[in-house]
């Protein structure tokens, strides 16, 4: 990553901290689920000891599922391996202030075992890995992701205490695009917008979406590894702030039968020099341009894991519903799972896969590991779908978690970038979530069998 100034400099909490604005520093990683996760630190102690030193965390942040179970499987932390420490060391260049809470800044760790070697699993490692490869061919990728959220009238409390049903959305109607459905939310949306960008994110705008209640803030594009340590700050911040102002957010990727929430992810590449390298002299795509494209065409149903890590994101690839279920690519296409978009300078692709629920890190990483195959590889990149991909004869996208699970472990292109230790890690979490799913009973099962079967 290039040199950059970062959100708050050391020198400037130092000064903060002294004068008494700064009294809180949260160290905090992003685990599987895509979660901050991390400690509190007094900011006199965060200066004197763990901005240089790290701190200890319990190696089964990475080894639970979303409930925080202790759950079998796992070959980096388990009980026959005593549940020890990874170390969680400070990333400087992403230290912030936090205004959604007083007296507070945030920074980002990146986690390493107690002999100072990487841990391979952590989301923000396979990211850098990816990234490492990347630049071995004298590239950087750029990258925005686009976050849609509901917005409910409800505390995340009273949501809880009703199972998450007769929940009252902040619009009752479709609002996508429209000026007088944001307004009636604007306080929060104002918020959001005008904390985060204290905070040092670049905010560009807010939107109405379909669903009601649902909405969508974008930020701008950044070098891939900041945009996913502020995707994950921004993901935690808003349903803190939305928890202050007396309602509730989800991110799930499917809340109803209505939209989902999606997180397209937009992705280009510049050279050494930074200048973009995905257009040609006369705009069309280059040669590089199109390899990395193929690349994603060969991996997407392989790395639909990645992308859709979760039983309910599979419930959003529905024909005719904005997300895809065809493994095409196009011009400006929104039928397809992947969208090229942009003129000259700015031309790009879209990978309109990942939902809400996405942990960004992880997609990111496939993203770009699925753009080296196709260049290392040398694919030809098919012609664009000109049509509706709902219906056309393409391969589809994997169904359901259980399929996506079976093809990220059986296929090679994965191991290839990641290692078998990733490979194995993330089809355990898939593994996990699936034998939870298939023992629990749903309100779905009750309402049809309780009388009437």
């Amino acid at each position: 990553m290039a040199d950059r100034t970062p959100p708050l400099r050391t020198e400037e909490l130092r000064a903060l901290v002294a004068d008494g604005e700064i009294d809180t520093v949260v160290l905090a990683f992003t685990d599987m689920q895509g979660r901050l996760q991390g400690k509190r630190f007094a900011a006199p102690f965060f200066l004197d000891e763990v901005l240089e030193h790290g701190t200890e965390g319990c190696a089964y942040l990475l080894a639970v599922d979303t409930d925080m179970n202790t759950v079998d499987g796992f070959a980096m932390s388990s009980w026959s391996s005593g549940y020890g420490d990874f170390a969680m060391r400070a990333d400087p260049a992403t230290l912030r202030r936090i205004p959604w809470h007083e007296g507070t800044a945030l920074v980002t760790a990146d986690l390493a075992w107690q002999d100072g070697s990487p841990v391979a699993a952590a989301p923000r490692q396979i990211l850098r890995r990816q990234l490492e490869r990347l630049a071995a061919h004298g590239l950087t990728a750029h990258v925005g992701t686009e976050l849609e959220f509901i917005v409910f009238k409800d505390t995340y409390e009273q949501a809880w205490d009703r199972d998450y049903r007769g929940l009252t959305p902040a619009n009752q109607y479709n609002i996508d695009y429209s000026v007088l459905g944001t307004g009636r939310i604007e306080p929060l949306l104002r918020r959001v917008r005008n904390e985060m960008a204290a905070a040092g994110l670049t905010v560009e705008s807010a939107k109405g979406e379909c669903n009601p209640g649902q909405h969508e803030i974008v930020f701008r594009y950044d070098e891939a590894l900041v945009t996913c340590d502020q995707h994950a700050v921004y993901k935690t911040g808003a349903k803190e702030i939305a928890a202050q102002e007396g309602m509730a957010l989800t991110f799930m990727a499917k809340f109803n039968e209505r939209e989902g929430n999606s997180c397209h992810i937009h992705l280009s590449l510049r050279d050494a020099a930074g200048h973009p390298v995905m257009a040609d002299a006369d705009g069309s795509m280059s040669p590089l341009m199109r390899h990395f494209l193929a690349g994603q065409l060969a991996a997407l149903r392989e790395f639909s894991l990645l992308y859709a890590p979760n039983i309910n994101s599979y419930k959003r690839f529905q024909p005719g519903s904005f997300a895809p279920t065809a493994v095409a690519w196009g011009h400006d296409n929104r039928t397809c799972a992947l969208r090229v978009v942009g003129h000259g300078p700015s031309l790009r692709l879209e990978n309109r896969l990942p939902g809400g629920d996405v942990n960004p890190y992880l997609a990111v990483a496939g993203l770009v590991a699925a753009g080296l195959y196709g260049v290392e590889h040398g694919l030809e990149l098919p012609e664009p779908c000109e049509g509706n991909a709902y219906t056309a004869g393409y391969d589809r996208i994997p169904a359901t978690l259980r399929e996506a699970a079976e093809l990220w472990e059986s296929g090679g292109i994965a191991k290839e970038a990641f290692g078998e230790e990733v490979v194995a890690h993330y089809r355990t979490m898939a593994r996990v979530e699936l034998e939870a799913f298939d023992a629990a009973v749903t309100d779905w099962e009750l309402r049809r069998s309780f009388e009437r079967l």
